[in-house]
């Protein structure tokens, strides 16, 4: 995974490119993505950059689970 995400950066930063993710690793989203856009049963459910979607209830409820509940 590391590389990917290694080529993923170097896409994005090194040559300017959008790079669209759709993955279930939240770690590897929220370490990559900005914005982070947050779907479930189809839906958007929330969309910002990734400390404001870590921070929404919704997501904490539905991906997230008590690691990443914000104090």
């Amino acid at each position: 995974m590391n590389k990917l995400a290694a080529r993923i950066r170097e896409l994005a930063h090194g040559f300017g490119v959008t790079v669209f993710l759709i993955e279930h690793d939240m770690d590897l989203v929220m370490s990559l993505c900005d914005p982070v856009i947050v779907m479930s049963e189809g839906r958007v459910l929330t969309q910002g950059n990734p400390a404001a979607v870590r921070a929404d209830p919704r997501v904490i409820e539905a991906y997230l689970g008590g690691q990443y509940a914000v104090a």
